[in-house]
Order: structure tokens, then sequence, then C-alpha cells
């Protein structure tokens, strides 16, 4: 075999990149844990300090500290021996309300490698890995991975993006968030859109409860409801505006859920479904922004489709045509590309 030394090189430099990033996910999701970045955002600090003012140990901390400066997410002055957050390390890495807060997305990737011995063995057998069946940081990194993006954009742009449906929700509609998880994307439209209900609901069971708490900490309780139910069982309608979250790709019936939203949608009514980005293509989503969903969807969208009936596995890199497709089996008539962002695209369906 002839080997070009340039090229191999060139990959190995993309192995050893990679290497590192995916060791520093754990000290991202520990920094983030034990308060190290936040402390971090006052002021500069040496390790010693910064281990004082976060009650960890000196020693430990002084390491990852040289790890994170070396991977570029603290910055390190070598004259003073300090380390501190530029302001934009800051607004990403400390700020879970804000609209971007990387250490969620972390926290999901290594919750998601915890169940590798259940996915090899999958992908020797066909069979499926239920999502329910992961270990508890895929629950709480997935929040914490997309809600800053729904804080950004979904009360700000995308509900406004759909005709008329922002009136309505000021004047006071019934809404249904299906495939809701801990309710993130409920209770954001909750506290926006007061004169209005909503019902949140999801198959995991653990995941509904979460989200009960979080709606009765937030005052929400009367406005907001959530049902232990499956996207092709949920019921209480008809409602005027029903919303899936980057969850109808990761069922095995997402037909079967389309329908049940037209059964369950009003006449005039609405269906929000908002994807993850992607192109038309493989090719087209050959980009970071792909890769990350590539590889989640490998670990979490595909298997959990395949445990399910229904016989789909759309995964997190569908792209427009395949949803459109569904809702019209469904009976939808209307379909439309409403907003996107670098993660997300969002569609309008109506009846």
């Amino acid at each position: 075999m002839a080997v070009n030394e340039e090229r191999l090189m060139e990959f190995l430099h993309k192995f050893v990149g990679d290497l590192g990033a995916t060791m520093a996910a754990g000290g991202v999701v520990i920094g983030d844990r034990l308060g190290l970045y936040r402390a971090l955002a006052d002021r500069p600090m040496r390790a010693g300090e910064l281990a004082e003012r976060t009650g960890t140990a000196p020693r430990y901390v002084e390491e990852w500290l040289r790890g994170q400066a070396a991977g570029g997410y603290v910055t390190y002055d070598a004259g003073t021996e300090e380390y501190s957050l530029t302001e934009e390390q800051a607004f990403a890495l400390t700020d879970p309300d804000g609209p971007v807060f990387m250490p969620g997305a972390f926290q999901l990737a290594l919750g998601a490698l915890k169940a590798e011995p259940e996915i090899t063995k999958a992908f020797r057998t066909g069979e499926g890995v239920g999502w329910h069946r992961h270990d508890a940081d895929v629950f709480a990194g997935c929040e914490r991975f997309f809600r800053p993006g729904y804080s950004a954009n979904l009360v700000a742009a995308w509900l406004p993006a759909l005709d008329g449906v922002e009136a309505k929700l000021r004047a006071g509609i019934r809404v249904a968030d299906v495939g809701c998880g801990h309710g993130a994307s409920t209770t954001l439209m909750a506290q926006a859109y007061p004169e209005s209900v909503f019902t949140g609901s999801d198959y995991h069971g653990d995941s509904v409860e979460q989200a009960r708490k979080r709606a009765s900490d937030l005052g929400l309780e009367g406005r907001v409801r959530f049902q232990l139910a499956g996207a092709q069982d949920f019921d209480g309608g008809p409602y005027d505006l029903v919303t899936t979250f980057d969850a109808l790709h990761d069922m095995g019936d997402p037909l079967g859920a389309a329908r049940r939203v037209r059964e369950q949608l009003a006449e005039d009514g609405t269906w929000m479904i908002v994807e993850p980005a992607a192109g038309g293509s493989v090719s087209e989503n050959m980009n970071p922004v792909g890769r990350v969903y590539y590889a989640f969807s490998a670990f979490l969208c595909v298997p959990n489709a395949l445990s399910q009936e229904g016989g789909y596995a759309l995964g997190a890199q569908a792209g427009e045509e395949p949803i459109r497709q569904l809702t019209a089996d469904a009976g939808f008539s209307r379909f439309a590309r409403v907003a996107e962002t670098p993660f997300n695209i969002v569609y309008e369906v109506r009846p």
C-alpha cells in the first residue's frame, strides 16, 4: 500500500485534535459541575486560588486549567501564571440560561457514550436501544443542550414566523407540546403567553416527572400540565397549536405521530415542527454541524427509532423532504419552511 506521507500527517493531525476534544469533554463537564468556570469568570486566578475559591483540590485544578488553556477554553498568562476567561469564553461556558451554553452539549455527549456497549451490540443485531435505557445525563444534557437555542429563538423568532399564531397565543389558545422531555420548550412558551394553556407529553416517565417539577417551581401549575403519553396516543385536543421540538426524527412511527397530530389539531390549527438543521443530501451535511448530528444520531436517534414499531429510522439529518412527505401522507395540505438557525429548521404545517 502506497501511503502519501503528507496526507497521513494531515489525518494524524485531525486524530490528535479529536482525541484531545474527546477527553476535554469530561473536563468541561467537571468545570461546570464544580463551578470552576463561574468562579474564574469573576477575575484572573492562579490554580491554588481557584481551588480554594471552589473547595477543590489544588493539584487537580492545576492540571485541569492547563488542559483547558491548551484547548482554548481558558486563557493563560505566562507572565503572571494566572488563568482567566475572556468575555466570549464566559458567555458560552457559565450561563445555562443564555443563548449559548456549551457544557450541556458535552454532558449529553458523555451520557450518550456510556451506552457504547449496547450500541455496539445493536450494530451487530440491528435491534434498537430505547431512549429510556440511556444514562440520566442524556436527559439532563439534552435539555441543557437545546434549551439555550429555544430561549434565544422560540419566542423571539420561531413563533412569530408562524402565520397568525403569536396573536392567538397572546389572546389565549390551547397548545400541545409533543415529546416535551423535561418541559423546557413548554415552560418557555407558557411564561411568554400567560393567557394560553399548555399540555406537554412524553413517553419517558422520569422526564415527565421532572417537567412537572419544573412547572411547579416556576409557578405555572394550572396553566401547564404534563401527561405520560407517546406521540401516537397523546390526547386532550382539539389544540390550536401543536409543537414538536427535535423529536419527530427520533420516532419509529413518525407517520403515526403526524396522523395523531392531525386528529388532535383544530381545523384552523398549526403544527410547528422544529428539526435539526440538515441539507437534502448526505453531501450537503458534510460539515461540522452535520458531523455532530450524525454522531449523536448513531448513538441516540436511530437506535431509539429502531426500538419502536413503525419501520422508520429517519435520523437527525433527515432533511426537509422526508418531513414534508410525512405531513402530506398524514393528511396535511400546507407545509412551509419558516425559520432556521445554524442548528435548527422550523416548519409550519396546516390541515
